[in-house]
């Protein structure tokens, strides 16, 4: 009974907020331009279903190879800085300007240079810099955070440093890793998305692309399609990450 609640509770509140949104709508005749009901937006949603799942797989597609891209680097840099104090102190300051630089700032240079009819590239290049600290970050705690007993076990057995990595660190840092990779993979999708944004129409037809269209058009009911069908995308991605993560945890408490 008290985990039909706990999963029901989301749904009622949802369906609610809904329910109050579609009478306030209504009741005040708000114009459709300024404020559509959840009705119109289910059926402009239902209109334009194929325009809208072919937009999300192009946003989807860029943000997850970003990514893997993202998550190659991190991972290669975190591993290089774990085995060297020097390259630590070289690395760490670039990688916190990344992360503080607000990505709308550098997004129109990184159009510029990939180019207008290369649309993609500067959506990858974008979402991978947005993702890329998160999972640097995580990766080097987790190395960091091997028990100091066993550090000292690897010691009195002689541990090569290859050996202390691969059976010591890596296996440590773990639920790091997978609590980075889940925080930066909806980083990524937004990065993916403020691209789309800057760069405008050009090669990229993803789904801020679509709420553009709509915009200048003034429906904003299609407008509330795609950032519903970008929320529904973004809560999937979410909850496949979670699954992983779980899975993953598990497998690295058996060990």
């Amino acid at each position: 009974m008290t985990r039909l609640l706990r999963a029901l509770a989301p749904v009622v509140l949802i369906a609610l907020l809904l329910a109050a949104w579609e009478i306030a709508c209504r009741a005040l005749q708000v114009p459709l331009f300024f404020l559509p009901p959840p009705s119109a937006i289910v059926v402009a949603m239902a209109a334009d279903w194929r325009e809208l799942l072919q937009s999300a797989w192009s946003t989807l597609s860029m943000a997850l190879i970003a990514l893997l891209l993202a998550s190659l680097i991190s991972q290669a840099l975190a591993l290089a800085v774990s085995l060297s104090v020097t390259i630590e102190r070289t690395v760490w300051p670039l990688a916190v300007v990344l992360q503080v630089t607000p990505v709308v700032a550098i997004a129109p240079l990184v159009v510029i240079w990939a180019g207008l009819d290369h649309a993609d590239r500067a959506i990858m290049a974008l979402a991978t810099i947005v993702a890329f600290f998160p999972i640097f970050s995580g990766a080097v705690a987790g190395l960091k955070a091997a028990d100091p007993d066993l550090e000292r076990l690897f010691d009195l057995y002689g541990a090569s440093p290859l050996q202390r990595l691969v059976k010591l660190r890596l296996p440590s840092a773990v639920p790091q890793l997978l609590e980075g990779h889940k925080v930066a993979a909806g980083l990524a999708l937004i990065g993916a998305v403020v691209a789309e944004f800057v760069a405008g129409s050009g090669g990229a037809q993803g789904l801020a692309w679509r709420i553009l269209e709509a915009s200048h058009r003034m429906q904003t009911a299609k407008m509330f399609a795609a950032v519903v069908v970008l929320g529904l995308m973004g809560a999937g991605l979410n909850t496949a990450l979670r699954a992983l993560e779980k899975a993953g945890l598990r497998w690295w408490r058996g060990r």
